[in-house]
């Protein structure tokens, strides 16, 4: 039996839509990041994109369990001498509330080509509206 690979143009995308509110951050991450990835379906291809697009709304609801909240820091590097950056969870959650988690899954997809090809499927709205109603997205509940 050989095994199958699925081509390009078997394969079909639909949008989803999450709601992130009171969901805690790292695993609504994961979840989402197996979506965009297409480990859902049962054509998977680790070398592929067969994921679908996901829409989350009401980023800055999410939630982080412990300390985060006051502990967490996000780091960077201007990459000039002396250019180390960092801010904390909650600052960033004030000013950006939708990098966080664009971050969270960022960090979950694979690092390479294919991984930015995925990241781009990712809308993430703070707030309950988004801009992508003509593609009729599905509501999905996650499970955890």
């Amino acid at each position: 039996m050989s095994t199958y690979i699925a081509k390009p143009a078997e394969v079909t995308r639909k949008w989803y839509i999450v709601d992130a509110e009171g969901l805690v951050l790292g695993r609504l991450a994961s979840q989402v990041a197996a979506i965009l990835r297409g480990k859902h379906k049962p054509i998977y291809s680790p070398h592929m994109d067969v994921g679908d697009h996901v829409i989350v709304i009401n980023a800055e609801k999410v939630r982080v369990t412990g300390k985060k909240a006051k502990n967490k820091i996000y780091y960077w590097n201007t990459l000039y001498p002396g250019g180390m950056r960092s801010e904390t969870y909650a600052d960033r959650m004030q000013d950006h509330p939708e990098r966080i988690l664009e971050y969270a899954v960022a960090g979950m997809l694979p690092h390479n080509k294919l991984g930015r090809k995925m990241f781009k499927k990712l809308k993430v709205c703070v707030g309950a509206n988004h801009q992508h109603q003509a593609q009729k997205p599905e509501k999905l509940e996650l499970k955890y």
